[in-house]
Protein backbone atom coordinates (compact mmCIF):
# COMPACT_ATOMS: atom_id res chain seq x y z
CA UNK A 1 0.00 0.00 0.00
CA UNK A 2 2.04 2.95 -1.28
CA UNK A 3 2.30 5.96 0.99
CA UNK A 4 1.42 4.04 4.14
CA UNK A 5 4.43 2.97 6.22
CA UNK A 6 2.33 0.80 8.53
CA UNK A 7 0.00 -1.80 7.02
CA UNK A 8 -1.96 -4.41 8.97
CA UNK A 9 -3.75 -7.42 7.52
CA UNK A 10 -6.86 -8.38 9.47
CA UNK A 11 -9.55 -11.02 8.92
CA UNK A 12 -13.17 -9.95 8.71
CA UNK A 13 -14.93 -11.64 11.62
CA UNK A 14 -18.40 -13.19 11.36
CA UNK A 15 -19.54 -10.95 14.24
CA UNK A 16 -18.43 -7.80 12.36
CA UNK A 17 -21.58 -8.03 10.21
CA UNK A 18 -24.84 -6.32 10.99
CA UNK A 19 -28.42 -7.38 10.23
CA UNK A 20 -27.97 -6.32 6.59
CA UNK A 21 -25.19 -8.87 6.02
CA UNK A 22 -22.28 -6.46 5.59
CA UNK A 23 -19.66 -5.16 8.01
CA UNK A 24 -21.15 -2.64 10.43
CA UNK A 25 -19.91 0.95 10.13
CA UNK A 26 -18.45 0.92 13.64
CA UNK A 27 -15.99 -1.81 12.65
CA UNK A 28 -14.30 0.48 10.12
CA UNK A 29 -13.45 2.88 12.96
CA UNK A 30 -12.07 -0.06 14.95
CA UNK A 31 -9.87 -0.94 11.96
CA UNK A 32 -8.66 2.69 11.86
CA UNK A 33 -7.88 2.43 15.58
CA UNK A 34 -5.94 -0.81 15.10
CA UNK A 35 -3.85 0.89 12.42
CA UNK A 36 -3.24 3.95 14.59
CA UNK A 37 -2.14 1.86 17.57
CA UNK A 38 0.17 -0.24 15.37
CA UNK A 39 1.67 2.98 13.99
CA UNK A 40 2.25 4.41 17.49
CA UNK A 41 3.83 1.13 18.59
CA UNK A 42 6.08 0.95 15.52
CA UNK A 43 7.19 4.58 16.05
CA UNK A 44 7.67 3.83 19.77
CA UNK A 45 5.67 6.95 20.64
CA UNK A 46 4.60 5.75 24.08
CA UNK A 47 8.18 4.87 25.02
CA UNK A 48 9.20 8.43 24.12
CA UNK A 49 6.36 10.08 26.03
CA UNK A 50 6.54 9.49 29.77
CA UNK A 51 3.96 8.27 32.26
CA UNK A 52 1.59 11.25 32.17
CA UNK A 53 1.48 11.87 28.42
CA UNK A 54 -0.23 10.04 25.60
CA UNK A 55 -2.56 10.28 22.65
CA UNK A 56 -6.21 11.27 22.85
CA UNK A 57 -8.51 11.21 19.83
CA UNK A 58 -9.86 14.67 18.94
CA UNK A 59 -11.73 13.86 15.71
CA UNK A 60 -12.20 11.16 13.12
CA UNK A 61 -13.71 10.99 9.64
CA UNK A 62 -14.53 7.91 7.62
CA UNK A 63 -15.60 7.77 3.99
CA UNK A 64 -17.31 4.47 3.27
CA UNK A 65 -16.49 3.55 -0.34
CA UNK A 66 -17.79 -0.04 -0.62
CA UNK A 67 -19.42 -2.60 1.65
CA UNK A 68 -17.34 -5.44 3.06
CA UNK A 69 -18.77 -8.91 3.62
CA UNK A 70 -17.68 -12.03 5.45
CA UNK A 71 -15.47 -13.83 4.60
CA UNK A 72 -12.79 -11.38 3.57
CA UNK A 73 -9.44 -10.09 4.66
CA UNK A 74 -8.71 -6.39 4.80
CA UNK A 75 -5.52 -4.33 4.84
CA UNK A 76 -5.36 -1.17 6.92
CA UNK A 77 -2.80 1.45 5.91
CA UNK A 78 -1.78 4.20 8.33
CA UNK A 79 0.37 7.30 7.83
CA UNK A 80 0.95 10.60 9.61
CA UNK A 81 0.25 13.45 7.19
CA UNK A 82 0.72 16.44 9.51
CA UNK A 83 2.52 17.15 12.77
CA UNK A 84 1.33 20.23 14.61
CA UNK A 85 2.47 21.71 17.90
CA UNK A 86 0.58 19.11 19.96
CA UNK A 87 -1.42 17.12 17.41
CA UNK A 88 -1.02 14.68 14.55
CA UNK A 89 -3.24 14.13 11.54
CA UNK A 90 -3.34 10.42 10.74
CA UNK A 91 -4.50 9.11 7.36
CA UNK A 92 -6.27 5.75 7.15
CA UNK A 93 -7.05 3.51 4.18
CA UNK A 94 -8.79 0.13 4.19
CA UNK A 95 -8.62 -2.22 1.20
CA UNK A 96 -10.36 -5.54 0.67
CA UNK A 97 -8.66 -8.76 -0.43
CA UNK A 98 -8.66 -7.60 -4.07
CA UNK A 99 -6.95 -4.31 -3.19
CA UNK A 100 -10.09 -2.22 -3.69
CA UNK A 101 -10.38 0.76 -1.33
CA UNK A 102 -13.43 0.17 0.86
CA UNK A 103 -12.91 3.10 3.26
CA UNK A 104 -10.58 5.98 3.93
CA UNK A 105 -10.41 8.92 6.29
CA UNK A 106 -8.32 10.61 8.87
CA UNK A 107 -8.13 11.34 12.53
CA UNK A 108 -6.64 14.10 14.60
CA UNK A 109 -4.79 12.84 17.64
CA UNK A 110 -3.69 15.25 20.35
CA UNK A 111 -0.66 14.49 22.48
CA UNK A 112 -2.16 15.04 25.91
CA UNK A 113 -0.97 15.60 29.46
CA UNK A 114 -3.43 13.51 31.44
CA UNK A 115 -2.12 14.85 34.75
CA UNK A 116 -3.08 18.47 34.05
CA UNK A 117 -5.77 17.82 31.41
CA UNK A 118 -4.20 19.85 28.60
CA UNK A 119 -2.44 19.29 25.27
CA UNK A 120 1.30 18.69 25.51
CA UNK A 121 3.82 19.74 22.82
CA UNK A 122 5.15 16.97 20.62
CA UNK A 123 8.88 16.70 21.29
CA UNK A 124 11.67 16.71 18.73
CA UNK A 125 12.46 13.03 19.38
CA UNK A 126 8.87 12.05 18.54
CA UNK A 127 8.89 14.23 15.44
CA UNK A 128 12.12 12.61 14.30
CA UNK A 129 10.79 9.08 14.94
CA UNK A 130 7.66 9.82 12.91
CA UNK A 131 9.71 11.35 10.08
CA UNK A 132 11.98 8.29 9.97
CA UNK A 133 9.02 5.89 10.02
CA UNK A 134 7.34 7.80 7.21
CA UNK A 135 10.54 7.73 5.15
CA UNK A 136 11.89 4.24 5.84
CA UNK A 137 9.17 2.26 7.63
CA UNK A 138 11.39 2.19 10.75
CA UNK A 139 11.54 4.59 13.72
CA UNK A 140 15.32 4.31 14.25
Amino acid sequence: MDGFPVVLTLPVQWGDQDAFGHVNNLIYLRWFESGRIAYFERAELWARAGDDFGPILASITCHFRRPVNYPDQIRVGTAVTRIGRSSLTVAHRVENREGVVVADGDSVVVWYDYRVGKPHPIGDDMRAAIARLEKTGRPD
